[in-house]
This record gives C-alpha cells, structure tokens and sequence, in this order.
C-alpha cells in the first residue's frame, strides 16, 4: 500500500486524514517534518547532518531529505504494511529523485483549499508552552482563560510566512500535477470526515498487484 497525500503548504489537511487512512487501512504514517524533527532529536549521523543547516537557517539538501525518508520507507513496517507520506515531494527534482530511488506511490492526492481557509487554520494556531498541548482559537480553543493567556503562535504561522508558503506551493504544483498524471485532486475545504469518505471512494478503482503506497 502506497499512497500520496500532495500538499505541501499547511493547513489543508493532510496531517488529519493520513492519520485517518493509516488507521482505517493498517499503512504507516510517514511525515517528512517528523523525521526530520526524529533524526535531529535522535542526533543520528544524517540528522547531524541536518542540524548544520537547519542552525544556519539554510535548506536542507535535497539529498539528504531523501537520504532520511528512503531509510524511513526501507524499514520493514513500510515495506509490509505500505505507507502514507505527506510533507513531500515539495518540487519535481524531489519527486523525480524519490522515484528514481524506487518509491513510487500509486495514489497522489492533492488537498485543495482556497488560501483564506487556510490562512484561517493557520494564523490562530496555538500552543500551550507548560503543556505542549496545541489549540485553534476557533475549532479547538482552550478550556480555561488562565491557558489562553499564556499560548504561544509559533512564527510560521504568522500572516507573512503562511502567505510566502502559499506562493511557494502554487509555484511548484503545476510541474507536480504534471510528474503525477493520474493525481487526483480533493477539496480539502471541507469537514475532514466529508474529505475522508471522498479519499476512500477514490480507493474503490483496483490498486495494482502489490503493498499499497500513497502521498499526500
């Protein structure tokens, strides 16, 4: 089981309903920002690798992403159960290289939200920094006023950088649309269990002759 959760920027949803088909389906959940966050925390070898750019606020090469998500999909969960990858991809480079490497979902999915909703999901984010807990100002707000107070947002979630990811999605989805020709796109602006039951009526078409593998 292979499948492809395809969006990149967040605040679509992908997070929610790959957590939904691993646990409907029995696949592996694999999030490309907490392997990073794993590797780093872990100080393995590639995460050290990481951390010197992340320190310097530099991107990360493309190389050394793989490096790490190919590990994650070599281990023996991925390679029985299948897997659910979200985070990645971000550009064609990245798609091509994850293929040439050997992985190549059988389903894409792309979330498509319009930028006010997801600013909306973005922008009153917030976390509880005693708990670690996280709250939507909206959808998910804290129980007492005493938590309110004391929540945080982190800086990616402000106005500016949400509006610069958007810009960054929508300038590489065209060339992924293209890589992954039998994409299909969901409207993520929707109540997750509505964009749930679309994602699996899109799994009723037969899968091929092995492991299912998707993206998202």
């Amino acid at each position: 089981k292979q499948w492809y959760q395809r969006r990149v920027r967040g605040g679509s949803g992908k997070g929610t309903q790959a957590a939904l088909l691993a646990a409907k389906y029995g696949v592996v959940n694999v999030s490309m920002v907490d392997l990073v966050k794993q590797a780093v925390a872990d100080n393995s070898k590639i995460g050290n690798m990481m951390s010197t750019y992340i320190e310097k606020k530099m991107m990360v090469p493309d190389n050394i992403v793989l490096k790490c998500l190919t590990d994650r999909l070599s281990m023996m969960d991925c390679a029985t159960k299948g897997w659910v990858l979200r985070g990645y991809p971000k550009s064609r480079n990245q798609a091509e290289a994850l293929a040439e490497a050997g992985y190549s979902p059988n389903r894409v999915y792309f979330l498509d939200c319009p930028s006010d909703t997801i600013v909306e999901r973005l922008s009153l984010r917030r976390t509880d920094p005693v708990t670690g807990d996280q709250f939507h100002l909206i959808y998910n707000p804290p129980p007492t006023l005493e938590m309110k107070r004391r929540l945080k947002t982190n800086p990616r979630d402000s106005e500016p950088a949400i509006d610069e990811d958007i810009v960054s999605f929508d300038t590489c989805l065209e060339d992924l649309v293209d890589f992954y020709s039998t994409s299909q796109s969901v409207n993520g602006d929707q109540d997750p269990h509505t964009v749930f039951e679309t994602l699996e009526s899109l799994l009723v078409k037969p899968l091929p002759k092995q492991t299912l593998k998707s993206v998202i």
